[in-house]
């Protein structure tokens, strides 16, 4: 018995260890092994590609704004209250990005003719006309954006996209209140929206 053991040692020491695949580690030779993960960058349905093209153009256009009224504003709560908003969408931008990354989505590297006819109509004004203008704008703006990221962050959609919209919309509505109480102050109209 012992003899048998001991060739049967000496058989297993000396045959040529089996020929591994390249690239193979101990844990991809396991039966059990977990599956390479997929890439985590996942298609989000079109209504939530819409959202996050529109919310990075939006929020875009609302930083070029914000720089402009800091030159522009007459009003000292107006430039503090651009200069919130450049902060605020500045970073809302770059949380955006990431999950348009995430998510595949290309967004606009420019703003949308519509931004950019605001920006231009605005950049003619200054002191208290541009003060009304610009507060009636961030009113009107803000008001739409509350309404959106509201639906957004409700809803059933993908769920990084509606962690961003309810990320993002307490911020919105501060800017919201902030606009109707400046829009007192410096006598800017209500948008009929």
């Amino acid at each position: 018995m012992f003899i048998q053991t001991l060739i049967l040692a000496s058989a297993l020491v000396a045959a040529p260890p089996a020929q591994e695949p390249p690239g193979s580690t101990p844990e991809s030779r396991s039966p059990n092994a977990a599956k390479p993960q997929a890439d985590q960058a996942t298609a989000v349905t079109g209504a939530d590609a819409t959202f996050v093209k529109k919310a990075a153009e939006g929020g875009m256009a609302e930083v070029a704004l914000a720089i402009l009224a800091k030159e522009k504003a007459s009003n000292a709560d107006v430039k503090s209250y651009a200069a919130k908003l450049e902060k605020d969408h500045s970073q809302a931008n770059d949380d955006l990005k990431e999950v348009a990354s995430k998510k595949n989505i290309t967004l606009a590297s420019a703003p949308s003719k519509s931004h950019q006819a605001l920006h231009d109509k605005l950049a003619k004004l200054s002191d208290a006309e541009f003060d009304k203008a610009y507060v009636a704008a961030m009113l009107d703006d803000h008001q739409k954006d509350v309404r959106e990221f509201s639906r957004v962050a409700s809803g059933n959609g993908d769920a990084d996209v509606k962690a961003f919209a309810s990320k993002t919309l307490p911020t919105l509505k501060e800017h919201l209140q902030h606009a109707q109480d400046l829009s007192k102050s410096v006598g800017a109209k209500k948008p009929t929206s």
